[in-house]
């Protein structure tokens, strides 16, 4: 066991180190950036804590500030990306990079502490943020490719692969955690808090992401419809249409009701709903 917590921090200490190499480059970009400046600060604190010989027990919340690190500094460069328009030379390779680096938490909380499931290492805001964080990143630059008429005509597959995974990593989002189910001895006094609990909405960004959904699956439906050639595996495709009406019906039913009034539209939604339909 004590070579094993060995282990973890030696890793640990490690992508510590080289994330603060790179923070660093980063600032020398824009020293005023408030999510460097944090992910900086968070790092002054993990490299002190490891050089006085930090404590192996400390290991999840080591990891859950290291993921704050990621989180920050990713969102630093995907600012860059989108304030750029994602240029089409540079963005495929800078995605995937990102992508990358917003999975690593989760594969290291399930490799170094394999014992333990991973939302319990991360908690579940940071677990949802990393989904989410992937899932946002590739709808931002699906909603950009979708103006780019010419290049889809070329790359079909690939913008549809993109929006698969961005829907994916959304699903998952909303997934972690369950749905309050109200005959397990669960009160609610606020129906309307009741009636959004037990649709699994926890904040206003579960509603968007219900949003981007639904919008991502409508520019797959589309490009979908134009060929019968598209994607390598078809058995791993999702149900675009099918998965649209759902969450976009769910959507639209908690902005009508329990939100009506709160600044929600849902002229969009609708529609898209008349077309999936």
């Amino acid at each position: 066991m004590a070579d094993e917590y060995r282990r973890q921090g030696f890793e640990l200490e490690r992508r510590i180190f080289e994330l603060d190499i790179k923070c660093s480059s980063l600032r020398a970009e824009k020293q005023d950036d408030d999510y460097l400046q944090n992910a900086s600060a968070i790092l002054d604190k993990l490299k002190s804590y490891y050089r006085h010989g930090g404590e192996s027990s400390n290991f999840s919340k080591v990891l859950q500030d290291y993921t704050q690190v990621i989180l920050d500094i990713t969102f630093y460069e995907e600012n860059k990306l989108v304030d750029q328009e994602f240029p089409e030379d540079c963005s495929p390779f800078k995605i995937q990079q990102l992508l990358q680096d917003l999975t690593e938490p989760e594969v290291l909380a399930g490799r170094l502490a394999p014992a333990q499931e991973v939302q319990s290492v991360l908690g579940l805001e940071l677990l949802e943020c990393l989904y989410w964080r992937r899932g946002a990143l590739l709808y931002m630059y699906c909603h950009t490719l979708h103006q780019r008429k010419q290049w889809i005509k070329k790359n079909k597959d690939t913008f549809l692969k993109c929006i698969q995974e961005g829907v994916r990593y959304l699903m998952r989002m909303l997934q972690v955690r369950n749905s309050v189910k109200l005959n397990d001895g669960v009160v609610l006094h606020d129906p309307a808090t009741a009636s959004f609990l037990s649709e699994g909405i926890f904040s206003d960004t579960h509603l968007l992401t219900m949003m981007y959904i639904g919008e991502m699956c409508f520019w797959a439906v589309k490009y979908e419809d134009c060929s019968a050639d598209t994607m390598d595996r078809k058995e791993d495709r999702l149900q675009f249409r099918d998965i649209g009406t759902q969450i976009l019906n769910k959507y639209v039913l908690a902005c009508e009701g329990p939100l009506q009034g709160q600044g929600w539209n849902t002229e969009n939604a609708k529609e898209i709903l008349s077309i999936l339909q």
